[in-house]
């Protein structure tokens, strides 16, 4: 009886979890066929991952014409599964003839432009068919947009509108020349820098085949086995669940690419046993909303991202990986040892021995599921194509699912994978096409270079912390409730500039934008993350998006650091040494360390049951000494030092004699 009510509160949840999604994130309202058209549609899924799998191994389609195809697909199915208005009825049994004219519209203009390219590469030149083809695809791209992402679609059409229309009505910097129609659509549809460019080329090559990826691991038990591992790992110690929280939204977050989603799917089950074992409703959501945000720039899949900022800097996706992995570290470093704290500041306790897998028993029974994971990062580290090993890296996952038989992967499960990550593409996959308009119009109207120059009137040449700090608010900005992927373009294409004008190097530049772009799942006043995990929780939205700013506060503070002083960004600098790196690591870690222990109010050595709240003059010098110490400098460090030795000093010949915390909270 009591494991029929635990299923039916988990089912209630994942019920409201769902709600919550489709109310703050238009990705995830899609409508429910029944009959004849759920199984076209679910034969359309399986055919367009056979292409899509075919194309990036043995097809002899060129790259753009590679997109037109991937986009044929693409559009179709977004007006086929997202509703034309948020209240449409979603249980039906075809589509709407509206819906239908523009499923056969798209084909039409997309294959046209795979029959008419080849010809159109070698002129140059367009014709008025060329034209009014291209304003159909634009068309179609937008309406798809509306319905998948939302707020993505309202932002490309302002870059669009000023490209096009309002630009050239601009006196002075930001004026644009008057561009005709056909111009803007050799621009935006007919070149690679639009609709067919680097958002579509990387969604239809590394963000279906990991999407593709990360729904097989699923379906072979993956996500069970994180969740035994994390329980293993830290869930006997203090506030235990929370910690499991933060590693297993981590490691899932990364694999698929949207932090919200992550948030519902891993939420519904971490956030009430966090409230359970007595962490508040607001700091069970917070931890769970920011652990989920981190696995978007946590190697090794970062969440698709990374790819694309391999494409963009024109380097290999594994310097990425490296560069992002110290950052990604601190990161989780930081929050976890915050959890832990406000564990032991509530006084709690670690889950029950018999409520914790046997780590011997977790990994006989699913231990073999690593190996996919093990083949990925052994083949790119050989120097495979990230594409290449991914794809392999499927084709292990359902040999090695066969080892056990709880885990065995039947012709069904392999078609459920593959419907699955073949719809999970498509959201993510609509924002990489309209986020070409973005790209499209920045490079036609120079508007990157033109704001960057005003930038840098404003700070001057040099400054890089001004031009950070202004880089920032642009970025968290640009991000609000957009998917992170389209959220790192926008933020790419304007902000990326500014950087490197001021002095950043290329990596610190793109991963800086890069993580502040995520965060902004976490930002108020739009923090989708934090507002569903508030549903869920039943906690007060506003607190909790604060509560998980101060928890991610190293994701806020460090990349203004290795912006400054790249040597944290493993491999992105040459010269440097691997003893200065890993120099830079130790202290850096201690500083996130002191930086979260000087939040929560808490001694950073000592916890046991005299443990008394901070007094605010050592509060102050635990903050400055974290900060200190994350800023990978000679002297920073031995100041930083000096400062949280001194914390220490006073805390066990002053604080030691107050009251408990428990009696001062």
């Amino acid at each position: 009886m009591a494991e029929q009510n635990k299923i039916g509160m988990l089912n209630e949840l994942d019920a409201k979890a769902q709600k919550l999604m489709e109310d703050k994130d238009s990705e995830s309202r899609t409508r429910i066929f029944e009959g004849t058209m759920d199984k076209l549609l679910t034969l359309i899924l399986v055919i367009w991952a056979i292409f899509q799998v075919w194309g990036n191994t043995i097809g002899t389609l060129g790259a753009v014409k590679l997109r037109a195809a991937h986009i044929m697909f693409l559009l179709p199915l977004a007006f086929m599964l997202y509703p034309t208005y948020k209240k449409e009825r979603r249980r039906r049994k075809g589509i709407p003839v509206w819906d239908a004219v523009l499923v056969a519209a798209t084909i039409a203009c997309f294959g046209y432009i795979l029959w008419r390219y080849d010809a159109l590469a070698r002129t140059g030149r367009l014709n008025n068919t060329d034209v009014w083809v291209g304003v159909l695809c634009l068309i179609v791209s937008f309406e798809a947009a509306r319905r998948a992402s939302g707020n993505l679609a309202v932002i490309a059409l302002v870059f669009l509108s000023y490209f096009a229309v309002w630009g050239r009505y601009i006196p002075g910097t930001f004026g644009t020349s008057a561009f005709t129609l056909k111009r803007v659509i050799k621009a935006l549809v007919w070149d690679t820098n639009g609709i067919l460019g680097t958002g579509a080329g990387v969604s239809a090559t590394y963000i279906f085949v990991f999407v593709l990826f990360g729904a097989f691991l699923k379906y072979s038990g993956f996500s069970q086995f994180i969740n035994d591992i994390a329980l293993t790992l830290v869930g006997r110690s203090p506030g235990g669940p929370a910690k499991v929280a933060v590693i297993a939204s981590a490691l899932m977050g990364m694999i698929n690419g949207s932090a919200i989603a992550n948030v519902a799917t891993t939420g519904t089950i971490t956030i009430p046993l966090m409230k359970k074992t007595g962490y508040k409703k607001d700091f069970a959501a917070a931890v769970e909303a920011v652990a989920s945000t981190g696995g978007q720039f946590t190697p090794p899949i970062m969440g698709a991202v990374g790819f694309v900022m391999a494409e963009f800097m024109a380097i290999s996706y594994t310097k990425v990986m490296l560069a992002a992995a110290i950052p990604a570290f601190l990161y989780y470093l930081s929050l976890i040892y915050s959890v832990h704290l406000e564990a032991k500041r509530l006084g709690l306790s670690g889950l029950a021995p018999e409520n914790i897998p046997k780590a011997g028993v977790v990994f006989k029974e699913r231990g073999h599921l690593l190996i996919p994971l093990v083949v990925l990062m052994a083949m790119m580290f050989m120097g495979y194509t990230p594409l290449f090993a991914a794809i392999a890296a499927i084709f292990v996952t359902i040999p090695v699912s066969w080892l056990r038989k709880d885990t065995r992967m039947d012709l069904k499960i392999i078609l459920q994978a593959t419907i699955e990550g073949s719809r999970s593409a498509i959201g993510v996959g609509i924002s990489c096409v309209i986020i070409g308009v973005v790209i499209g119009s920045v490079n036609m109207t120079s508007l990157g270079l033109n704001f960057g120059n005003l930038i840098l009137k404003i700070v001057g040449e040099g400054q890089l912390f001004l031009g950070g700090l202004m880089v920032m608010i642009m970025s968290t900005i640009l991000g609000m409730g957009v998917p992170g992927v389209a959220a790192y373009v926008i933020v790419y294409v304007v902000a990326v500039p500014v950087l490197r004008a001021t002095g950043a190097t290329e990596m610190a530049a793109n991963m800086f934008c890069l993580i502040y772009a995520c965060l902004s799942n976490i930002t108020p006043p739009v923090a989708m993350s934090s507002y569903v995990a508030a549903g869920i929780a039943d906690s007060n939205m506003t607190k909790t998006s604060f509560i998980a700013m101060k928890l991610g506060i190293a994701g806020f503070i460090l990349p203004f650091f290795f912006l400054n002083n790249p040597v944290l960004l493993y491999g992105s600098t040459e010269g440097v040494a691997l003893s200065e790196t890993i120099r830079a690591f130790v202290t850096s870690s201690v500083g996130v360390l002191a930086l979260a222990a000087g939040l929560a109010g808490m001694p950073v050595l000592r916890y046991g049951k005299a443990t008394t709240a901070l007094r605010l003059v050592c509060r102050a010098m635990l903050i400055a000494g974290g900060l200190l110490f994350v800023n990978p400098t000679l002297a920073t460090d031995l100041l930083g030092l000096a400062l949280i030795a001194a914390e220490v000093v006073i805390d066990k010949m002053v604080l030691a004699k107050a009251k408990p915390i428990a009696q001062a909270a």
